[in-house]
């Protein structure tokens, strides 16, 4: 059975980026994010991988788009969450982003890695909301800010219940 784990990182009042970007720099979360998807599969948006401008090295890149003629070098393009899921061909998936793929994907994900960037900020993208009676905590490891994470952040995996 594939397991399909969400990974974002998400500030107090839920949103996740504003204009197609990332608003906050946290190199730790950046880190952190490598080390989890390193040698994985990982799943993504359109408007999510041109933010990120290329292919993730040591990763498969699959991104879905509703435009049948987007193609990209290195990537595997698809036009659903269930064609990126048969394409992905590996136990362990990571659903990148953005906002629209995560709400797609929160009612069949088996794990969140999510980073809580505890601030608040403008923006026009939100990640759903998880409910304690879907999702359980499985591990928190929580950092102030410092001279790199200008703001103090925790590292949350959740299960599904």
């Amino acid at each position: 059975m594939q397991e399909i784990f969400i990974i974002a990182a998400v500030a107090n009042n839920g949103i996740i980026g504003s204009n197609n970007q990332l608003i906050w720099r946290l190199p730790a979360d950046l880190k952190h994010f490598k080390e989890l998807t390193l040698g994985h599969t990982i799943i993504m948006g359109r408007k999510t991988f041109e933010s990120i401008g290329k292919p993730l090295p040591g990763r498969k890149s699959i991104i879905i788009t509703r435009d049948t003629n987007y193609q990209h070098e290195n990537c595997i393009v698809v036009h659903s969450i269930e064609e990126a899921l048969k394409c992905a061909e590996s136990k362990q998936v990571f659903i990148i982003g953005g906002a629209e793929i995560y709400k797609q994907c929160i009612g069949i994900a088996t794990k969140l890695f999510l980073t809580h960037v505890h601030s608040s900020f403008e923006g026009d993208a939100y990640f759903p909301s998880i409910s304690a009676e879907n999702w359980q905590i499985e591990d928190t490891k929580a950092f102030e800010a410092d001279e790199k994470n200008p703001y103090p952040y925790s590292f949350v995996s959740y299960s599904r219940k």
